[in-house]
């Protein structure tokens, strides 16, 4: 989603006119965007001088997507787009774990992460020495890693996966005893997940939860559904086993993104975090999005003012750096992943 070089206070303005998601901090008025275009002109001609990409995850405050993203999407989007880029300094609006991701990949870069809080419940739920102890309490298994680990945690596991692949890739997976970290509830539905499609693994899950996701419940759907028999439920696999089973659709970010653009329906409960709803009623505005939405506190960290401050002048704690044995490590584990992810050459070609 490449930037405009200038923008005007009226195109920012018919982009986020319709953005209702969360609280007043993501409402939008022309008055807002004449105060909000100055920062992004000045961020967009900055990046241009010193020859940098930004990276914008969604689930950011939705100025930043518009106004001064080269790539917007999920964690394995932008896992993809951080390879594809040439520009020699990577500017990853989103948590740490995904700007080492992005420095896992492209050695040779500079990657800069620009929230004032970048951490995440999830990969700090685990470490390098966790795993370590779990692998000699669990011989046998392959260790199995969401995204949403650090360097350290990945070079100690055997692939990685996205909530868009992880059905696909541990169903895939040439072994039977699967041990998932860290989410516990991605863990139960790729469990349950297992047992509908037949595949017969015993699978072991850690412990951590993502504080956004774990706060939706079974009971919130049923009250919207009573309220709107026509809503479409569409959620997170980082949520609970009921909030799962009652939805109509599961997947990753780009895949809820995907099924909004294609659905019928007009009346939408989508249960992940703010930034995404922010974007389908942007991109959608004849869809309703019924219900709240919960915002993550680290996403919502990343402003427009630091990453200018960042462009900058980066501080030394902004600069992502990873001891040279972690990475080729942990880059062997995103390299199953994408192996394992992506279609084989006979099956893509059959669908081109």
């Amino acid at each position: 989603m490449p930037t405009a070089a200038v923008m005007t206070p009226r195109q920012l303005y018919e982009r986020l006119k319709n953005v209702r998601a969360g609280s007043l901090v993501c409402q939008y008025s022309l008055k807002k965007c004449e105060e909000l275009v100055p920062l992004i002109n000045e961020i967009n001609a900055l990046k241009k001088e010193k020859g940098a990409v930004i990276l914008v995850h969604s689930y950011v405050s939705p100025e930043m997507v518009y106004g001064v993203a080269d790539f917007v999407g999920d964690s394995y989007k932008l896992s993809r787009d951080a390879i594809k880029t040439s520009a020699g300094t990577i500017v990853f609006v989103a948590v740490r774990f995904m700007g080492e991701t992005a420095k896992i990949l492209n050695p040779g870069k500079e990657v800069l992460v620009t929230a004032d809080d970048p951490g995440c419940t999830l990969a700090d739920a685990i470490t390098a020495q966790d795993v370590r102890r779990l692998r000699k309490e669990f011989p046998g298994y392959a260790f199995v890693c969401y995204v949403n680990t650090t360097a350290e945690v990945k070079a100690e596991c055997d692939v990685c996966v996205t909530s868009a692949n992880v059905y696909q890739i541990v169903e895939k997976y040439p072994s039977d005893k699967i041990y998932f970290l860290p989410d516990k509830f991605m863990g139960m539905n790729l469990k349950n997940e297992m047992q509908r499609r037949h595949v017969n693994k015993d699978i072991r899950y850690f412990s951590g939860t993502c504080y956004v996701h774990e706060e939706y419940t079974g009971e919130q759907i049923f009250k919207v559904r009573s309220e709107y028999p026509d809503v479409k439920i569409v959620c997170h696999p980082e949520c609970n086993a009921e909030v799962v089973a009652n939805a109509d659709f599961v997947g990753g970010t780009e895949q809820m993104l995907e099924y909004m653009r294609k659905a019928t329906a007009k009346r939408f409960l989508m249960l992940t975090e703010c930034g995404l709803s922010a974007r389908l009623q942007s991109e959608f505005p004849d869809k309703e999005l019924v219900g709240s939405c919960t915002m993550c506190k680290y996403m919502k960290s990343n402003t427009l003012e630091s990453i200018l401050r960042v462009l900058k002048a980066p501080q030394e704690r902004e600069r992502v750096r990873i001891d040279e044995k972690v990475r080729v490590r942990a880059l062997k584990c995103l390299e199953e992943m994408f192996k394992y992810a992506e279609p084989s050459p006979s099956r893509k070609a059959a669908c081109e």
